[in-house]
């Protein structure tokens, strides 16, 4: 008998070693996470007015420093002599083709240069102390505009003593007498409002046009030079109240700035038309709903003869840019989770240009109609992609991430529709584990996108396949609320949230449940932002959850009104808490944390500022006092989009998530 047990033990600890080793030889062909470490990312396309070359930003990660880094590339239009340029972001073609303005760190500080393309000689052409943006080359190439942080002047309402000679105070207090303000919790962000400027493309001093407190948007010029088109924030009498943009002329000979639009809605992103006619922009009328469609316009020059060109396109507009020949605009359209291109000419109609399943955007445009673009799709990672307008078929152009690629096994990705309680029909999508096997159980990963406006859609997702490489399905779906399918569906949670979206996303669960390949018992749920609001709305109304984590959520919605940075959640309730707390204390998951059975972690970025620290720190204490099973989770430097500050922040987000299911797996 004891030789038996010796022996039963001693095979269970052979059986538990070769498991572990059959297991990580299998993960050699999936998708690990360090590999997160090796991925690049492409952004910034732009293509040579005469359409023969495309500059574009590579990142890739400085693992020994922890942070990410950009790199101006230049590939030939037909894919031919990748290579790269030189370390920058943010390029853009001089109007002649011949130079290329970027921006680049000198000393920890962004700085304006610009490169000779026949010579490769660069000339560093501004010495500033805040960080420049929106780059836009004057007509002629002799001057670029820009926009830039002008830190506030800081109040002081008291004199202090004088300071002895030598002597290292601590820096003083501050006086805030707005509702918002700019300010990260450590004091490294000064107070202030990005306004434009003008330096001359040799270089020389910055001359700054506007002023005010308020931000001014990226800057656009006039086709004679003598005037610069932008958009800016309205200063609203009472700041709790929706704020609004219009869209600004200013002329540079004397200063004077004269509204071109102005209405009870915001107006932006204006762009001129190359014939110099026409701006086109775009807007909406203000209804205080909790989401509005953004609609296209475009008026003359001057501002007169305004005309709306989407008014039958249910659907936001985004990355607006003008044809060649100023006949209309192209730009991109988020629906049903993918992105297409479509035209709107100045005289009337929409159609759509490019077709497929994914998410194409970043257009830009040459003047022989050749045009360059991102595209991403289920199994292909964010590359670059070319066109002509008149044969509009993508072709890629760039691999960045096919070496890493090679020889992974993949997940499936499988697009659902399914009835929610109202028999409204929600879309999701479920990522199946390598080498699925519809006769085995999975485990179950719920992950809901934040927002609550937002869309999940088919690009790839390396965090949601490194799950599915760990043998988890991944179910992602875009419950009522989500953009993508017009302005009534994302207005249905409108002073409803979290409504019937919960229901949504639970009869998305049942959906997948009946393909017969999930574990019951094994049902994990999460999400962050809007995510980690309905996270913790659903522990706090369900049990059929095995764990659940919690990230950077709103738990408690009459407090997050005096602690976000300034977020709209005064359209989500009828009355200030103040005026109705019943209606903030309802809607608030803390509410329901007594309810609340799941094992439940709780992660947040300890300098978020759109879902506020405090917020994660009230629900956990409130679960730890009730003696729940929880943890938090605290993400040191980060802001509310963890990962983007230390790469490493975003591999101990994804591993902290499963191993807190691991460990409540049954």
């Amino acid at each position: 008998m004891r030789k038996s047990r010796i022996f039963v033990f001693l095979l269970g600890i052979v059986v538990l070693f070769l498991g572990a080793y059959l297991q990580g030889d299998e993960l050699q062909n999936r998708l690990t996470v360090d590999l997160y470490l090796d991925w690049e990312y492409v952004s910034s396309p732009q293509i040579s007015p005469d359409g023969t070359q495309i500059v574009y930003v590579r990142r890739i990660t400085d693992k020994i420093n922890d942070k990410f880094e950009s790199h101006i590339w230049i590939i030939n239009f037909d894919g031919s002599r990748n290579r790269q340029l030189i370390k920058g972001s943010s390029p853009l073609w001089s109007p002649d083709g011949k130079r290329l303005a970027y921006i680049s760190s000198v000393d920890n500080r962004s700085q304006i240069f610009v490169r000779w393309m026949d010579t490769g000689e660069a000339t560093q052409i501004t010495h500033l102390d805040q960080s420049p943006s929106n780059l836009a080359w004057s007509p002629d190439g002799e001057k670029i505009a820009f926009t830039m942080l002008v830190p506030s002047s800081p109040q002081s309402w008291i004199k202090m003593p004088p300071r002895p000679k030598g002597a290292k105070w601590a820096d003083p207090a501050m006086v805030v007498d707005r509702l918002s303000y700019r300010y990260d919790g450590r004091g490294n962000r000064p107070l202030g409002f990005r306004h434009i400027f003008t330096v001359p493309a040799t270089g020389g001093t910055p001359r700054q046009l506007t002023s005010g407190d308020y931000d001014h948007g990226a800057p656009q010029w006039s086709l004679d030079g003598q005037t610069i088109i932008f958009s800016a924030t309205r200063k609203p009498e009472a700041e709790y109240l929706p704020g609004g943009s219009e869209v600004y002329a200013l002329l540079l000979k004397d200063g004077q700035i004269r509204a071109l639009t102005d209405r009870d809605g915001p107006d932006s992103n204006p762009q001129v038309s190359p014939d110099g006619r026409f701006i086109a922009y775009t807007g909406y009328d203000q209804k205080n709903y909790s989401y509005h469609v953004s609609k296209l316009y475009v008026m003359d020059f001057d501002g007169q003869n305004k005309r709306l060109l989407s008014e039958k396109l249910d659907r936001s507009i985004r990355g607006v840019i003008w044809a060649p020949d100023s006949s209309g605009v192209y730009f991109a359209v988020g629906d049903k989770g993918t992105s297409n291109i479509h035209f709107a000419p100045v005289s009337g109609g929409i159609r759509q240009i490019t077709q497929g399943t994914h998410m194409l955007s970043s257009l830009s445009l040459a003047s022989n109609n050749r045009a360059v673009g991102m595209l991403s799709a289920p199994w292909e990672p964010g590359d670059l992609v070319t066109f002509s307008l008149n044969q509009p078929t993508p072709k890629k152009i760039t691999a960045v991430n096919d070496d890493l690629l090679e020889g992974i096994k993949l997940g499936e990705v499988e697009e659902i529709w399914y009835k929610s309680f109202d028999d409204k029909p929600i879309q999701g999508w479920i990522i199946k584990p390598p080498d699925f096997d519809s006769e085995k159980k999975y485990p179950l990963i719920l992950y809901i996108h934040g927002g609550p406006h937002a869309m999940y859609n088919v690009a790839f997702d390396f965090e949601f396949q490194n799950h599915a490489a760990h043998d988890y399905v991944v179910l992602y779906t875009n419950p009522r609320g989500s953009t993508g399918y017009g302005e009534e569906f994302g207005n249905a949670i409108w002073y409803s949230y979290p409504g019937d979206d919960y229901h949504d996303l639970m009869k998305g669960v049942d959906a997948v449940l009946q393909k017969g390949y999930i574990d019951e018992e094994n049902l994990f749920v999460c999400g962050g932002s809007g995510g980690g609001v309905l996270t913790s709305w659903i522990v706090g109304h369900t049990d059929r959850f095995t764990a659940a984590v919690v990230m950077k959520p709103v738990t408690n919605w009459y407090s997050f009104v005096g602690t976000t940075d300034g977020a709209h959640w005064y359209r989500r309730f009828r009355e200030m808490p103040w005026e109705n707390p019943q209606e903030y204390l309802d809607r608030s998951p803390i509410a329901y944390s007594g309810n609340v059975t799941t094992p439940t972690m709780v992660l947040t970025g300890e300098l978020d500022l759109r879902c506020p620290m405090e917020q994660t720190e009230q629900y956990y204490r409130a679960l730890k006092i009730q003696k729940k099973e929880t943890v938090m989770i605290r993400i040191p430097g980060e802001y509310h989009g963890i990962g983007r500050r230390n790469p490493t922040h975003k591999i101990a987000q994804i591993l902290y998530l499963r191993e807190w299911f691991e460990k409540y797996k049954k």
